[in-house]
């Protein structure tokens, strides 16, 4: 094993979990990948356990750093992509989950954002988010364990919960609780954080009937997420960037200029096209 830097880049998916080993000239050095199952409680439901994500992650990561000599000592940093929308909240002290974690596709919240729609709503929600009112973003998955799950809206406005994407649950496991935080990308996925503004917004808030309290703070893609709990991988190590998958994987096809497009085939299909910095509407 070289002593150059490495850097391992972990995948949370949809239907797996990766982890992978990059060189500083990112080349792939190793892969670990476990598969995920996905829970059908009712029709239209999708459910995963948020248990079996975080230590299918921590197993994938140990196992690449274990299949080489110096590989610990060598890595510079960690990055996190995930799954978007999939929506957990967790108890402050302890991280256990107060329910399953619902995934993106999701439908059982449909009704509400149909009643929210017949309010004349969804031009307001869309001109700050850049989304429409749909199941597949967070906000209506958030209510829905608030207003379902005995006791949760309490705890969540005493500030005894907190809410994340798998990227934040993910990183507030990895730094031992220290860190509640999440990436640009990630927060504009949840029907709550105005894209234009660059800021958790209130009156989207108080529209889905979410407590500031439970929201993770919003950082740049590429900025510092804090140290790993040296307990995991026998030393500190930095954790440096996260992004959600399909943004990840529009810089990852290089799609650097204004206009680029990008079309990813997986669980789904999504295109993504790169517009700079002024706001646009789909």
């Amino acid at each position: 094993m070289s002593d150059q830097p490495t850097i391992l880049a972990i995948d949370q998916g949809t239907t797996s979990t990766r982890a992978i080993l990059f060189s500083a000239e990112l080349d792939v050095l190793a892969v670990q990948q476990k598969q995920l199952k996905l829970y059908y409680p009712h029709k239209g439901w999708v459910e995963q356990d948020p248990a079996v994500i975080w230590q299918d992650t921590l197993a994938v990561c140990r196992a690449v750093l274990a299949h080489g000599t110096g590989r610990v000592e060598s890595l510079a940093a960690i990055g996190i992509t995930n799954q978007r929308e999939t929506t957990i909240l967790w108890d402050r002290t302890t991280g256990e989950p107060v329910y399953p974690a619902i995934v993106w596709q999701d439908r059982r919240t449909d009704a509400d954002c149909k009643r929210f729609r017949a309010r004349g709503v969804e031009p307001v929600v869309t001109a700050r988010t850049g989304l429409l009112l749909d199941p597949y973003f967070s906000a209506t998955k958030i209510a829905w364990i608030l207003d379902n799950v005995t006791g949760a809206r309490a705890r969540a406005e005493r500030g005894e919960l907190a809410l994340g994407t798998i990227d934040c649950y993910l990183l507030w496991h990895l730094t031992g609780g220290r860190v509640h935080a999440t990436d640009a990308t990630n927060a504009a996925r949840t029907l709550l954080f105005n894209i234009v503004e660059q800021k958790w917004d209130t009156d989207l808030l108080a529209l889905f009937n979410i407590p500031a309290a439970i929201l993770p703070e919003v950082r740049d893609n590429a900025a510092g997420f804090g140290m790993t709990d040296p307990a995991l991988f026998g030393r500190e190590i930095f954790i440096g960037g996260m992004a959600g998958d399909q943004h990840a994987a529009l810089i990852g096809q290089r799609c650097f200029r204004p206009g680029m497009v990008k079309s990813t085939y997986g669980t789904g299909c999504f295109a993504l096209m790169n517009i700079v910095a002024d706001f646009k509407l789909s």
